[in-house]
């Protein structure tokens, strides 16, 4: 008993520490990110973009191949990432007044951070966007990639 509390509690911890990993403020880095959302922040269940924050829901963790697909790194590269479903509707208007995805409302997001650096990719589909190489390059619900800095 005395050894698995100890484990018990340290799985706890790692898992609470990868959902939390972007927490924090970002600044842009990526033309996409400067020119359409700015600098954003995660907190514990939300993102702030803009003055507007948006509730995350935490789907599931991205396995090696998909952030590999996603984001153009090496399938071992160090680094985290994550699915969330998320609610921003199309009409949601941005700095200079540009939006995330046109007309379309953004139903998904994924995240990958390494070290100091935070990529974001958003998706206008209902269902869970299949994250293959081929499936992403091809997709016509992917609505821009964007990077952020501390």
């Amino acid at each position: 008993m005395r050894i698995r509390l100890p484990l018990v509690l340290l799985a706890l911890t790692l898992t609470a520490s990868a959902q939390l990993a972007e927490k924090g403020l970002w600044r842009a880095a990526s033309q996409n990110a400067a020119s359409i959302t700015g600098d954003i922040s995660f907190s514990k269940s939300k993102i702030n973009i803009g003055f507007n924050g948006f509730p995350l829901t935490p789907a599931r963790e991205l396995k090696p191949a998909e952030i590999s697909a996603l984001y153009d790194v090496a399938a071992d590269t160090a680094g985290t990432g994550q699915l969330y479903r998320i609610s921003i509707p199309g009409t949601l208007r941005l700095l200079n007044r540009n939006t995330l995805c046109g007309t379309a409302d953004i139903h998904w997001l994924t995240t990958y951070m390494s070290g100091k650096v935070l990529k974001l990719t958003f998706f206008s589909s209902e269902e869970a966007p299949t994250l293959t190489f081929e499936a992403v390059q091809n997709s016509t619900d992917v609505c821009g990639t964007f990077t952020y800095v501390r």
